[in-house]
């Protein structure tokens, strides 16, 4: 299975690649050590850390993004506004808010943790393993998108009517069902119950 510079190593600050290590956790989300992201991800898979985020304009609508054909995992699928794990000893918080930004281009305004869910979702195309105590956040996104093309394929803002129709005809992320049901009732809380959420 590929991988690429983006998503397999990060430059140290002596300029050298070096592999991306995640941190496991337990069941109660407690860390117990560390695993290089690859090997985290290999069946059957190591629980680890995670964050996802949800982003939504002043019209209540979410932003979508087509992850880059480049990526080892879940290549050209839609999923959340964000989605990674934090480096071993990185709140989750800082984490969500780094990522969208490398990511997106933008900083969250607003971002507020939604809850943490459980889940262990296999990717048949890949063979790899999400299994992830994952840390959930919701926000707005309120400045211009500036996509890393190498990370996102293409963003999409959607109303929750908008979403389903998109979600029947997929192709979504395994765990994208899981994270947005998660988050549901801060995303009502933050957008209003007009909005469908």
């Amino acid at each position: 299975m590929p991988t690429t510079p983006a998503t397999a190593t990060h430059s140290s600050s002596n300029g050298t690649a070096e592999p991306i290590m995640l941190e496991l956790v337990d069941e109660n989300g407690t860390t117990i050590g560390t695993a290089e992201k690859l090997a985290a991800h290999q069946a059957p898979g190591q629980l680890h850390r995670a964050f996802s985020v949800f982003l939504f304009d002043e019209q209540g609508r979410l932003l979508l993004q087509r992850r880059a054909l480049g990526k080892y995992h879940s290549p050209g699928v839609w999923s959340n506004t964000c989605c990674g794990h934090p480096y071993p000893g990185e709140s989750p918080f800082a984490a969500a808010a780094r990522r969208t930004y490398e990511e997106l281009g933008i900083s969250p305004s607003l971002l507020a943790e939604a809850g943490t869910v459980r889940y262990n979702h296999p990717d048949p195309a890949s063979g790899l393993v999400e299994q992830e105590f994952n840390h959930l956040f919701v926000g707005m996104a309120q400045a211009a998108l500036k996509p890393d093309s190498e990370e996102v394929g293409e963003t999409a803002f959607v109303t929750a009517a908008e979403l389903e129709k998109r979600h029947a005809e997929g192709p979504f992320s395994a765990w994208f069902m899981t994270v947005l049901d998660a988050a549901r009732p801060a995303i009502r809380e933050l957008t209003g119950p007009s909005a469908g959420w």
